[in-house]
């Protein structure tokens, strides 16, 4: 066979260069930055030739036309070139929902941010004496104002909290802990692993599902360091079960002159447990059980932005700031500013009203419910007389690795159309901004407790492009 014919007829050589597209959408689609459709071209064409690689023969290998090539990618483009991450409605009732970012920030944490990133600030000046400060130093001062504890830290997540409190307090010594509580949490990251990265020793007691205080009695050596117990804040235990309570956890503890550091994973500064919610996810009573140290997340329950927040004793405290991956851990200008912010609104006794995650989380029911049937009123207009929408009871989670189990009432707007719920679901993530929904019986639902203010807004326009006129 004549190879010149070969390389005649290979598919690959219809495609176009990366340089000729290019230039041809860039002057067609001036709006998309040159870089991102240079790589969103090479993305493409590559992917192009080698599936014309793995095809078997000519037959199998279609070149895309001209115009399918240059719409897929003006959208890799446009992909390329957006911000990240973006702005998106979530509808879905869950406050904290980890893959949305957990908590939004309140508008005046957001306006601190602002106001530290536009300028130069006095992060580490002492303006009294005009010598070097304390980045912590106010932050400090008000998580113990708060909260009573001796002393306190923030670093910049809570895995980082735990891991620079092992590292300083149990490095090449032993740490105690139950084998049910040693969980995966989000990005398969799992306690052990940190422990190990700590440089500890892990000791296991009791058994998956139950275990005792004389489990850790008999496990206490001359090289135990501490005794960990770890919240399980993405699952729940039933049935046969049972588990050391932190208060006989410390008194284990004490027998042996031993601390107690828990990780709380996420963590309250007001006391929610007479609104329903479980009595240990106030920190600050943690202590008063007899835990040494506390530590959770500052963008789960307490509404700020993500930090690693440990309480507790000074002398262990003093310890971990000296600690040099405490440098290495340690919470950056921005951060800062939305934390202090949102500190100084729970001691001013403003945070019921104004943290977003506090205000949704305490949302009463007839108020939900009145959102919800306001939604409706305008969604209905959008959707059309042939489309079924309908405002329900139901009930969702807190979410974020936060109150296992927990679920809250509430009120929701369903959808029930002639698309399928997930087609409607998948174009509305498509809109601007974003609309993250649930779907369940084919039914697309619109939870109003997460919606924050103004939203219904996006909501009814991203909506309307599925289903208003000249919609397809």
């Amino acid at each position: 066979m004549d190879s010149s014919a070969q390389v005649k007829t290979d598919p690959r050589r219809a495609l176009p260069s990366v340089e000729r597209i290019v230039r041809e959408l860039a002057a067609d689609r001036p709006e998309l930055p040159v870089w991102a459709l240079q790589a969103a071209a090479r993305e493409v064409l590559n992917a192009a030739r080698e599936r014309f690689s793995a095809a078997s023969g000519a037959s199998e290998a279609r070149v895309p036309s001209p115009a399918e090539l240059r719409a897929e990618i003006a959208a890799g483009a446009a992909r390329f070139a957006a911000g990240h991450p973006q702005r998106v409605v979530n509808a879905t009732g869950i406050p904290l929902h980890t893959n949305l970012g957990r908590a939004p920030l309140a508008a005046g944490a957001a306006a601190a941010v602002a106001e530290a990133a536009a300028g130069y600030s006095d992060l580490e000046l002492d303006l009294a004496t005009g010598r070097r400060g304390d980045r912590l130093a106010a932050l400090t001062a008000k998580l113990t104002l708060l909260t009573g504890a001796e002393a306190a830290l923030a670093v910049n997540n809570n895995a980082a909290a735990l891991l620079l409190a092992l590292d300083t307090l149990a490095r090449g010594r032993e740490v105690i802990v139950s084998r049910g509580e040693l969980v995966e949490i989000g990005g398969s990251f799992r306690v052990p692993e940190i422990m190990e990265r700590a440089g500890v020793k892990l000791v296991e007691v009791g058994s998956t599902n139950r275990t005792h205080a004389a489990d850790y009695e008999r496990a206490i050596g001359p090289e135990t360091a501490l005794l960990l117990k770890v919240h399980r804040s993405n699952f729940e235990q039933s049935g046969f079960v049972a588990e050391v309570g932190l208060a006989e956890l410390a008194g284990v503890a004490a027998r042996h002159a031993l601390p107690v550091l828990e990780d709380l994973g996420s963590g309250t500064l007001v006391d929610l447990s007479r609104r329903g919610f479980p009595v240990e996810a106030f920190a600050p009573a943690r202590l008063r059980l007899g835990a040494d140290l506390v530590c959770f997340s500052g963008d789960k329950l307490l509404g700020g932005p993500q930090a690693g927040i440990v309480l507790g004793a000074e002398s262990a405290l003093i310890r971990m700031r000296r600690n040099p991956l405490a440098r290495a851990l340690r919470l950056d200008k921005l951060s800062l500013a939305a934390l202090d912010w949102t500190l100084g609104c729970y001691l001013d006794g403003r945070a019921e009203r104004e943290i977003p995650v506090l205000k949704q989380l305490l949302e009463p029911g007839p108020r939900l419910e009145a959102r919800a049937r306001a939604l409706a009123a305008r969604l209905v207009k959008v959707v059309g007389e042939g489309d079924r929408v309908e405002v329900l009871p139901d009930r969702a989670f807190v979410g974020g690795g936060s109150l296992p189990g927990l679920e809250l009432d509430t009120w929701v707007v369903a959808i029930r159309s002639a698309l399928s719920a997930e087609s409607v679901a998948e174009r509305l993530r498509q809109a601007t901004p974003a609309v993250l929904a649930r779907v369940r019986d084919d039914l697309v639902i619109f939870d109003a407790r997460t919606l924050l203010d103004g939203e219904e807004t996006a909501l009814e326009a991203a909506l309307s492009g599925i289903f208003g006129p000249g919609s397809s």
